[in-house]
């Protein structure tokens, strides 16, 4: 017999046998709850403070921070011109809480006075291009700061106070207020001055 298969190989002990399952069905375990964990990005993302959750969002590819801290990033570029404080914008937009939870939505095209906005959905606008889509992170102190927004009909509390406000708005148009005023008077005839535009997302 050669000296090479005569050589004897020494059996696998049990209990080796029993770490190397246990060690498949951990590996196995941690797979499947890092899956979970994927599907419930928002509710993980969620429970993270906001500086961290801001911190860690601004790295994200396409996302840029402004000097107040506000974070902005184009998923489609517009063109020409960007509002400012005396324009009124004509949007699509939908809000959302950190953990998903939609707060609020326009059904249709939506005229939102640029200055009279919270200051980070304003500063958004503003950066902003007729024809561009964007998604916006506004930290409470742009936003509604430390006080929750209540539902005045239901008093149901829609967004809880120190609140990351996330917006993907579209924005279709812009006019000067006066232009704007000026349509609205037209609409009603003349018979209501001013024809001020709705107030803003969350209120």
């Amino acid at each position: 017999m050669s000296s090479v298969t005569a050589v004897p190989i020494a059996p696998t002990k049990r209990s080796a046998l029993v770490w190397l399952w246990l060690g498949i069905v951990v590996a196995i375990a941690g797979a499947a709850a890092l899956a979970w964990v994927g599907t419930s990005t928002p509710a993980v993302m969620a429970a993270i403070p906001n500086a961290k959750f801001l911190a860690t969002n601004k790295l994200t590819p396409g996302v840029t921070e402004t000097a107040s801290g506000l974070q902005i990033q184009t998923i489609t570029e517009g063109t020409g011109a960007s509002p400012t404080d005396s324009d009124v914008a004509v949007v699509l937009y939908k809000g959302m809480l950190r953990n998903g939870k939609e707060f609020d939505a326009s059904q249709q095209p939506t005229p939102l006075p640029v200055g009279g906005m919270i200051s980070g959905f304003s500063e958004a606008l503003k950066l902003m291009k007729k024809g561009g889509k964007y998604r916006i992170w506004i930290k409470p102190e742009l936003g509604y700061g430390s006080q929750p927004k209540t539902d005045p009909q239901t008093g149901a509390v829609g967004i809880p106070g120190n609140s990351v406000l996330i917006f993907e708005v579209e924005l279709l148009e812009f006019l000067p207020m006066s232009v704007y005023q000026q349509m609205m008077q037209q609409q009603m005839g003349g018979g209501m001055p001013g024809g001020a535009p709705p107030p803003p997302p969350g209120n």
